[in-house]
């Protein structure tokens, strides 16, 4: 994805100017390795005392993670520390591929505790582009107070429920998770509903701009569909940053709530895909879905034809919004079965005709 990304920045320059492409800054200084193992170093000796973070790019759950300030820590794991058991027994070099990334040290923090925000996109087709946003999310918090310092305590800076779940004072029962709504409401309270609706905006571009920049490379099929999971973290100016984007991401329940919710996503999912043809193929909303791009941006319907401008233009996106999914849903099915009929009758009185 990093590299699609830089490719993509670049693209957005050369073809709509500077100004642009500075929207497509909104994920931290990365680099693949080994392949851009130098490079990095170029850019580790330009700001020696930055953290960095590495993340072996086919583990999940925290595995593997960890920080570092001094260059020897990858002299350690280019001699072989990090590499799989299975390497080590064949005597084989290294080959597993790392990210490396400029670790985001001044982080929006809840209570004190550092925490980042779990978020599903559903692409149901790449040519044309449609991209569905699902309303719910949630954050996970660290159970650890944030400090810059301790960069060994994982439990501080790996805010994945893997990782926290093995914390001393974990509860089982709570867990570290907090639902988008709660998230959306707790920083419009603090911080205002503007300062907010910037925010989620900025977050809808991470989305659309992030499968933007790979949708030449994969390739289409009408049968297919992928649900990502975004990870997104805030810094203290409440500038979203994306960390990661994870196909099939893991859709296991930390506690009742989770679970919950992630049956609900599942439900939509299906929804959306519709393999019972009930659905017109025109929706905006199914249950919890809102379509955000289609072939372009979907907009809502409260701008009228006479007012229509880009400035009142609102994107169809309702992140941490109230989600009456079942409601929705009751009121789609009828409606369309009703449109159905009315076509169906349509054409048998121009058949008579």
């Amino acid at each position: 994805m990093v590299k699609n990304l830089k490719r993509y920045r670049k693209q957005v320059e050369r073809e709509q100017g500077r100004s642009e492409a500075l929207k497509c800054d909104f994920f931290p200084t990365t680099y693949v390795l080994p392949s851009e193992y130098h490079l990095f170093v170029e850019e580790f000796k330009k700001n020696p005392d930055t953290t960095w973070i590495m993340k072996p790019a086919a583990r999940a759950q925290g595995k593997g993670i960890f920080l570092f300030r001094k260059l020897q820590d990858i002299t350690a794991w280019r001699k072989g520390e990090y590499m799989t058991a299975y390497d080590k027994e064949q005597n084989r070099e290294a080959v597993e591929t790392y990210v490396v990334q400029k670790y985001l040290d001044n982080p929006y923090l809840i209570g004190g505790k550092k925490f980042d925000i779990r978020i599903y996109t559903l692409v149901t087709s790449y040519n044309p582009l449609r991209v569905w946003l699902y309303r719910e999310g949630f954050a996970r918090l660290s159970g650890t107070r944030y400090t810059s310092e301790s960069i060994e305590d994982t439990y501080v800076h790996i805010t994945n429920n893997a990782v926290q779940k093995t914390a001393p004072n974990y509860d089982p029962d709570k867990g570290y998770k907090w639902s988008m709504g709660r998230v959306r409401q707790y920083l419009t309270a603090k911080h205002g509903q503007d300062a907010v609706d910037v925010m989620f905006r900025q977050m809808d571009d991470i989305f659309i701009k992030s499968v933007q920049s790979v949708q030449k490379i994969m390739i289409n099929d009408k049968h297919c569909f992928e649900l990502y999971g975004y990870d997104i973290l805030l810094d203290a100016n409440l500038k979203p940053w994306l960390i990661e984007t994870n196909a099939s991401p893991s859709l296991t329940a930390s506690n009742q709530e989770d679970h919950e919710i992630k049956c609900r996503l599942l439900d939509d999912m299906l929804n959306v895909i519709d393999m019972e043809g009930r659905l017109t193929g025109k929706e905006k909303r199914i249950g919890g879905f809102d379509l955000i791009f289609n072939d372009g941006p979907v907009y809502c319907d409260e701008t009228g034809v006479e007012t229509f401008n880009l400035n009142t233009l609102r994107l169809n996106s309702f992140l941490g919004c109230s989600n009456d999914r079942v409601v929705q849903l009751r009121h789609l099915y009828r409606q369309n079965q009703l449109i159905k009929r009315m076509e169906k009758a349509a054409a048998a009185a121009a058949a008579t005709n």
